[in-house]
């Protein structure tokens, strides 16, 4: 487990409200430099295609769903790639400055302790393969949609806000209290 200083307090989070409308500022600039809006799932699918070509470059390039994005031999030089790679630095970065860095489990006492890492990779897959069903995650389709004002990003946001809410109090409701 990595622990800051005890010396040293965190940070406050950042008001609400200013936390969005920055987001807004980082999502209109994002269109504005790239063309495209905020996303995430696109880079895990370029992942397991440029994996796929290094394990079988055959079966990769034959797949309808990843041999499109390795026809030009770069699926890891894609936009998105690096849009991901910047937000999770980012986020470390700013974690560390605001003395928020540490490793810990959570969860422990309504998911059980030892089971939490395995639940955790099983909510993880089915929420990644919900993404690339819908054909975006929830900052591509909710965030990004949303931005342009689609139907299609309002539903989502609804149904996720929903579904969240719904599944959240099924969990605490079988907690042990």
């Amino acid at each position: 487990m990595i622990m800051l200083d005890k010396r040293h307090n965190p940070q406050p989070y950042w008001n609400p409200l200013f936390a969005g409308l920055s987001l807004g500022v980082v999502l209109l600039a994002t269109f504005l430099a790239t063309g495209h809006g905020l996303g995430a799932t696109g880079f895990t699918t370029r992942l397991t295609a440029w994996i796929g070509m290094h394990i079988a470059p055959a079966a990769t390039l034959a797949n309808d769903y990843l041999g499109g994005m390795v026809e030009d031999g770069h699926p890891m030089s894609a936009w998105i790639t690096w849009q991901v790679i910047g937000v999770a630095l980012g986020a470390l970065i700013s974690a560390w400055f605001a003395h928020r860095v540490k490793i810990q489990m959570d969860g422990k006492t309504i998911l059980g302790g030892s089971k939490r890492p395995m639940t955790a990779l099983f909510g993880g897959l089915l929420a990644g393969f919900g993404a690339r069903v819908a054909a975006g995650c929830t900052s591509g389709l909710g965030l990004s949609g949303a931005a342009t004002l689609s139907l299609a990003g309002f539903a989502f946001l609804g149904a996720f806000f929903a579904v969240g809410l719904a599944v959240s109090r099924l969990i605490k409701s079988g907690a042990p209290s």
